[in-house]
């Protein structure tokens, strides 16, 4: 298998003339050729499940390198699978997406979170607010909030001797500790966030704890893998490409399969259960409505920023073609940012007030202190941050060229992004931004696998396995090398899509694209 087959961007399959169906009267029935990449893909899926669940099994920090093992498996396991799939017939492929789903996301709900501890914040400040009080006000481990501390979240005794538990001091009883990690600073977590976090909790069970959470999770995961295939269906549907011949063709599922079977999926959005998920929801459904509905795209943009702030990267993807030195007038295009941007800020402000009101500066949580101690304030003492800058630049200048290279990116997006499909731009800044300052946390890079998903840029898939490396390697080298890995394939990956702009058997109907910023116009040439 190559890299450059996972993924491709484009939607017909490169042997149409081999037919893989055949029609019989009204009805469409698989060859034999059909038939075995059917069951070949639903093998190599089911062996992906497998491996999911022996990963998900291995959460004790003893068993860290079986765990790292059987991920890395899920991984490989997972590029075969989605290689296969595109070949499948377009019915086929849709329901072995479909169900893949399920299975996958599945997986993350056999055991409790596995390589995180942030679900127990989340529970923590879901109670808290529960209890009318903001969550911004107090740490957990503040004497104020005692009365709210039960066995769960807040052990005693010999139940402290075990993994992940953080001190914390209740005086000359007992001897307590808490499973909620940073336990003496307050939260960090966004305003719709929060809001989440006390949705979850007044649904939970009463004797729910972190799985609710989960099954949040998985939900939300579900439904983006819905969102996208919905949204790259659509826009298959719009092309002349859909039937060759009397054969349907691929509408763009094993694109989605990028998303709905990736193993950072159930790790990450289920099993750890983290919020970035909701985050990644409400940016794939703001992408899929920005070229028919700049408003509502904005709104859902916001909302998204509003949970966690990385979908804000998402923003010059969304503003697509904007600097172009052709198209509308300034007016019109001044018109249409004001359209994205407009409702973005409005909905962050407004999630924000009744937080602000009732905690003020507070609101801001340990934001700051983050920046600081994962180093992304301070690149002259070394880290893990800015890792590939500082391979060829001295520590303290790595910040400003990050910076630099970051804007870089955004005001080529601007240029020359094509506003028919934001998530392309957003893609680039996005994962740009991920090679720059190289983040340890995995559950970050969801959102560049959501966006591969809606057009299969395969080169950026590096991302999330370089941000576990990271994570999870015994060395910081380890991720600094995986970093390295995953841009050299984007380049590669780059400079292959430069050369075959178009995928052999693409067929164009040679429409021209609507012009920034349209106002519902839909594209219908090839993709």
């Amino acid at each position: 298998m190559t890299v450059a087959a996972l993924c491709p961007a484009s939607a017909v399959p490169s042997d149409l003339d081999g037919g893989v169906l055949t029609r019989r009267g009204e009805k469409t029935t698989l060859d034999g050729a059909g038939r075995r990449r059917v069951v070949g893909t639903a093998v190599l899926l089911l062996a992906l499940v497998g491996a999911l669940v022996l990963t998900m099994s291995a959460g004790h920090p003893a068993e860290r390198a079986s765990l790292i093992r059987w991920y890395a498996l899920s991984w490989a396991l997972f590029g075969a699978a989605v290689w296969t799939l595109r070949k499948v017939p377009a019915r086929q492929a849709v329901f072995l997406v479909v169900a893949g789903a399920v299975a996958v996301t599945a997986t993350g709900l056999l055991a409790p979170p596995t390589t995180s501890t942030d679900s127990y914040r989340y529970a923590w400040d879901g109670r808290v607010q529960a209890a009318g009080v903001s969550p911004y006000a107090y740490a957990p481990a503040d004497p104020a909030l005692l009365p709210l501390r039960d066995r769960w979240l807040f052990p005693e005794g010999a139940d402290c001797d075990f993994p992940y538990r953080y001190a914390v001091h209740s005086g000359p009883a007992a001897r307590t500790c808490t499973l909620i990690n940073r336990p003496d600073v307050h939260t960090i977590y966004p305003p719709l966030a929060e809001l989440y976090f006390l949705v979850v909790h007044r649904l939970a069970p009463e004797d729910g704890r972190y799985e609710a959470f989960q099954v949040g999770g998985a939900l939300l995961a579900f439904g983006t893998s819905l969102v996208l295939l919905a949204t790259v269906r659509r826009r298959a549907a719009d092309r002349v490409a859909d039937r060759v011949a009397d054969r349907v063709v691929d509408g763009g599922a094993h694109r989605v399969a990028c998303w709905a079977w990736c193993p950072a999926v159930p790790l990450e959005a289920v099993n750890n259960a983290h919020v970035d998920i909701l985050g990644v929801l409400l940016t794939v459904a703001a992408m899929a409505l920005l070229s028919r509905h700049k408003v509502r795209g904005g709104l859902l943009l916001g909302a998204a920023t509003a949970v966690k702030f990385l979908p804000a990267l998402a923003l010059p993807g969304a503003l697509s073609g904007f600097l172009a030195t052709r198209g509308p007038s300034v007016r019109r295009r001044a018109l249409g940012a004001l359209a994205v941007v407009g409702p973005a800020v409005l909905v962050v402000a407004l999630a924000y007030l009744p937080y602000v009101l009732a905690s003020r500066a507070s609101v801001l949580g340990y934001l700051f202190g983050y920046l600081n101690e994962e180093g992304y304030d301070d690149t002259s003492t070394g880290g893990a941050r800015y890792a590939l800058l500082r391979l060829v630049l001295p520590g303290a200048a790595a910040l400003p060229a990050a910076l630099v290279l970051l804007a870089v990116a955004a005001v080529l997006v601007l240029r020359r992004g094509d506003a028919d499909r934001p998530w392309r731009g957003a893609l680039v800044v996005t994962g740009v931004a991920f090679l720059l300052f190289t983040p340890g946390y995995p559950w970050y890079a969801l959102l560049v696998v959501a966006l591969v998903a809606f057009d299969g840029r395969w080169e950026w898939l590096g991302i999330p396995p370089a941000g576990a490396a990271a994570y999870l390697g015994v060395h910081e080298h380890v991720g600094t090398a995986a970093y390295a890995v995953a841009a050299l394939a984007v380049v590669a990956g780059s400079v292959v899509r430069a050369r075959r702009p178009l995928a052999a058997g693409t067929i164009m109907t040679g429409r021209r694209t609507t012009a920034w910023p349209g106002s519902g116009g839909q594209r219908r040439g090839g993709s």
